[in-house]
């Protein structure tokens, strides 16, 4: 595991790179590091060569790599493992759609040659399955998921609900200030990513506007800018004040700053820059990126499934990491909502508070129904799928529910 100095090195200087490159603002191993000019990924929406003598790198993208958000953030990932991880090639192909495209891709990159290929949308989970057991010796690597096959295809993702819950009391404190109660979000799939974020949402929305709530939108697109600027209307038509995003670019603050309301985007951090925008939840890949393929280089790599929480350094809250100003509508909130952010921000940071600490108990759904007891918490399974879960890792109850205060009804 790469250190706590070098990760919030990182996490410091991802903030700052805005415009699409990968720098480390001080503490990484300058040792180590390629000259980054030549880090030049081969890319584009043509399938790349793996280069002879080289460990070969390989990342599949479901929209363009300079979006702005979440194809961005894992694109920045892939040139901070180049320029620390010396004798390395690396390529990505972008826009590539969920499905059969997605598999006649990862078998197309496991053929030239690509040591380690990383797939970064959910609906690739399945395809990759299935051309790892094609080909042993390339290793994959899907985001987002839940499958592994314990030798050479492994999942991994990390704890966002812990972000979404801090934005959530933002945004809730906005709302309440503003003596305007309604919030909206817009997700993506209903899947139980999408809810378990939503609910994420909800419970931080409470923390600091218990009267507050919140209305859902699904767009079932992860990149789309139409669409997503037509459902951020959508919600603020119907009364939102705020509206979060799921999606992958920064069309609710557009919306947002247009009606005189507010957003919080997701993703990367230049997807903030409106005045509009309250925050951004977003990645800090590389780090964790280089981790692991240090390991597959070296070997040592177990294919499995991996979830960091908060205290991994790989993700950060735009306005509250070092060198970031608070937004213009978070500055003026009271002190103490402010401060409750940063002390939970904090405790998250030190590992003492967790996602199992956003999903602990009491909580009700929006039906009345008891989720969670008092002292209860759900496990991973839970926060990971839909009921029944999968053979071998059912949960219960799962995450098939809205919290208390979302008005919109179970996909």
């Amino acid at each position: 595991m790469v250190t706590t100095r070098w990760m919030r090195a990182a996490r410091a200087g991802l903030a700052g790179a805005v415009l699409g490159t990968a720098i480390l603002a001080g503490g990484g191993p300058a040792t180590l590091a390629q000259d980054a000019n030549a880090c030049e990924p081969a890319g584009g929406v043509q399938l790349p060569e793996a280069v002879d003598g080289k460990f070969n790198v390989a990342m599949v993208l479901i929209g363009p790599h300079d979006d702005g958000g979440w194809s961005q953030a894992h694109y920045e990932g892939l040139l901070h493992v180049c320029e620390y991880l010396p004798e390395t090639h690396i390529a990505y192909v972008e826009l590539v759609p969920e499905g059969p495209d997605a598999e006649q891709v990862f078998r197309s990159l496991a053929r030239k040659g690509f040591d380690f290929i990383i797939g970064t949308s959910f609906g690739y989970m399945d395809p990759m399955a299935t051309v790892a057991e094609e080909f042993p010796d390339s290793t994959f690597l899907h985001l987002t998921g839940f499958k592994s096959n314990g030798r050479n295809f492994g999942n991994f993702f990390g704890a966002m609900e812990d972000y979404k819950y801090l934005a959530g009391m933002l945004a809730g404190s906005r709302a309440k200030m503003d003596g305007e109660t309604k919030l909206g979000y817009m997700a993506t799939f209903p899947i139980p990513e999408e809810l378990r974020l939503g609910n994420a949402m909800m419970l931080g929305i409470k923390e600091t506007c218990p009267e507050c709530t919140m209305d859902i939108r699904f767009i079932n697109t992860w990149h789309d800018p139409v669409k997503e600027r037509d459902g951020a209307a959508s919600l603020f038509d119907a009364g939102a004040h705020v509206v979060f995003t799921g999606a992958d670019t920064p069309a609710n603050a557009i919306v947002a700053q247009e009606r005189g309301k507010w957003a919080v985007t997701y993703d990367h951090p230049s997807s903030c820059t409106l005045d509009s925008c309250l925050t951004a939840p977003y990645w800090i890949w590389g780090p964790e990126y280089l981790r692991i393929a240090q390991q597959v280089k070296d070997g040592t790599y177990t294919a499995g499934y991996e979830y960091f929480d908060a205290d991994s350094m790989a993700m950060g809250l735009y306005g509250f990491e070092e060198g970031q100003e608070l937004q213009p509508g978070v500055a003026e909130l009271p002190a103490e909502d402010i401060q409750l952010v940063r002390d939970t921000l904090e405790k998250m940071r030190n590992g003492e508070f967790t996602r199992f600490d956003v999903f602990a108990g009491p909580i009700m759904d929006n039906q009345g129904n008891v989720v969670l007891a008092e002292g209860e918490r759900l496990d991973q399974s839970d926060l990971d799928q839909f009921p029944p879960g999968a053979p071998g890792a059912e949960c219960d109850p799962c995450m098939y529910w809205w919290a208390d205060g979302i008005t919109a009804e179970l996909p």
